[in-house]
């Protein structure tokens, strides 16, 4: 039978379509706290590794700690799919030795009746076009409901040919595994490389020769002298604005006011190459915070906000259609000590965690930009110091500690600008900066064209996979065996015995179950 035909509706012979609910047994729900001593193992959707739906992490914990949505008791065999963000792709079968276990109730539990395999169900719910087909509600996060979930259709073929399905899919994932691994054993060390050419770059290792073939170039300690003058010009030209727009005579002594930038304690600081010096942003750079603006007032055309999401790691500031959102024209006109230009830095100031290096993430703006700094973002200046060779200071590890040593908070984790001053780094000279940006540039190029075609392939391995689920149910995966039992007489056997439990009062529990889900996805 052709992919068509099974396209059209027709089913290869003893297969059947019905909906989710029919495959399933009855579950029920439990309270760990009621047995405070007891252990067991709780399933919450950071124990699933999303990427091969697999379940890798529970948590082993005592009933007095099981926390509120901690209420789903599932056991081995069970497919756990989180409705939750069902797009995250959060399922899996719960495996042996899990035992006693509870999920989360995030998770719907699906547990197969009698003839139906596992990894099966796990196959078919975890193809894209089903959980596109799941339906969610709400933004705080976004879920799906139980009962229109367990109505969404699925196809049932024979037992048999259900775990010669099963068979099939598992190997050929492994293998395509296998080549996913070396693939990003590859990325990871593409990434090393990149951080290497970084350190480099700030350590003066990177230049080496450079300096030796350039031995009369200005000292950086030359340079901080043009600096620190240039700092205190701009200082006072925004101070004689701000008297002339007042209409005021800048008082006595109003030079006086301003601050020195204190310089930086080197004494348990590394050695530095000939030329160079240690600073302190606050001697080199000015900051500045973003505005928040009314997102009732986004619109299809004007001005574009710049946001978080349009920061990306390799350092460029890029625009789509889902992260660029416009402002009426009013807002760069009434507010244009914000409006970004070309060749800016532009600094994320707040994360949920420091795993992605999000926070501190820092990006350079194209040379037509033009778009509004919203909050949550700086905009880093330097002042003499090349903003392309600041982009290497603030991409290196030397910087990523500095983050990371930071008091940021705890569920959300923030850093400010007014930390950024004490952030102490190395200065290479005017000249030998322009060198520095020449090699990373190269090195980073060549590192980027080789990550774009890994992901390219590691995208098209993923394809793949959808492609063998697809044909997986459509019966043309594995020869279909005429002596097997029809998906029929297993779909009688499963609803006996579901009327069989529910008489016996195994009946399913989901009370107050849609609160607790937004518990749950608050607390992902």
């Amino acid at each position: 039978m052709t992919g068509s035909q099974f396209e059209n509706g027709q089913l290869p012979v003893g297969w059947s379509r019905i909906p989710l609910r029919d495959v399933l047994l009855p579950t029920s729900t439990v309270d760990p706290r009621r047995v405070k001593q007891n252990e067991f193992f709780y399933v919450d959707i950071e124990a699933i590794d999303n990427a091969r739906q697999k379940l890798v992490a529970p948590k082993r914990l005592l009933g007095a700690a099981a926390p509120s949505r901690a209420r789903n008791a599932v056991q081995a065999g069970d497919v756990l799919f989180s409705l939750v963000r069902p797009y995250l792709r959060n399922l899996a079968v719960v495996p042996d030795g899990l035992d006693p276990a509870v999920a989360s109730t995030a998770f719907f539990v699906c547990r197969p009746g009698p003839g139906m395999n596992s990894r099966y169900l796990l196959n078919f719910l975890r193809q894209v076009s089903f959980i596109d087909s799941v339906t969610t509600y709400g933004s705080s996060p976004p879920a799906a409901r139980d009962e229109e979930f367990e109505r969404l259709p699925i196809v049932i073929a024979p037992s048999r040919e259900q775990e010669r399905i099963a068979d099939a899919v598992d190997e050929l994932f492994s293998d395509l595994d296998t080549g996913v691994s070396t693939l990003e054993r590859v990325r990871e060390k593409l990434k090393l490389y990149r951080a290497s050419v970084l350190k480099a770059a700030v350590d003066g290792t990177l230049t080496a020769e450079w300096r030796r073939s350039h031995p009369s170039t200005e000292s950086a300690a030359e340079l901080l002298r043009c600096v620190i003058a240039e700092r205190r010009r701009r200082w006072e030209e925004e101070q004689t604005r701000k008297f002339k727009e007042k209409g005021q005579e800048p008082p006595k002594n109003w030079k006086a006011r301003y601050k020195e930038p204190v310089e930086p304690d080197t004494s348990t600081l590394p050695s530095l190459p000939s030329g160079w010096c240690w600073v302190s942003w606050d001697q080199i750079g000015l900051a500045q915070n973003g505005r928040g603006f009314p997102s009732k007032d986004y619109q299809d055309t004007g001005v574009k906000l710049l946001r978080p999401g349009n920061l990306y790691a390799d350092g460029t500031v890029a625009w789509n259609e889902r992260n660029t959102r416009f402002l009426p024209q009013q807002y760069s006109d009434n507010a244009a000590d914000l409006i970004v230009r070309g060749g800016e830095l532009i600094m994320n100031l707040t994360a949920q965690s420091l795993k992605d290096e999000f926070l501190g993430r820092t990006c350079i703006t194209s040379p037509d930009e033009c778009c509004l700094l919203n909050q949550r973002l700086a905009r880093l200046t330097p002042i003499v110091v090349q903003p392309r060779f600041m982009l290497c200071v603030f991409k290196s590890a030397w910087f990523r500690t500095f983050v990371a040593g930071l008091n940021t908070g705890s569920l959300i984790q923030h850093m400010f600008t007014s930390q950024l001053d004490d952030f102490v780094l190395p200065l290479p000279p005017f000249d030998e900066q322009s060198a520095i940006v020449d090699v990373v540039d190269d090195q980073v190029s060549v590192i980027d064209h080789l990550q774009a075609e890994l992901g390219k392939r590691l995208q098209s391995r993923q394809s793949l996979r959808q492609s063998i689920l697809r044909h997986a149910f459509s019966g043309m995966l594995v020869p279909q065996d005429s002596n097997d039992e029809p998906a029929s007489r297993l779909l009688e056997r499963i609803a006996t015995e579901r009327e069989a439990r529910v008489r016996a009062g195994v009946a399913v529990k989901r009370s107050g179950r849609r609160r607790s889900r937004s518990e749950a996805g608050g607390a992902r």
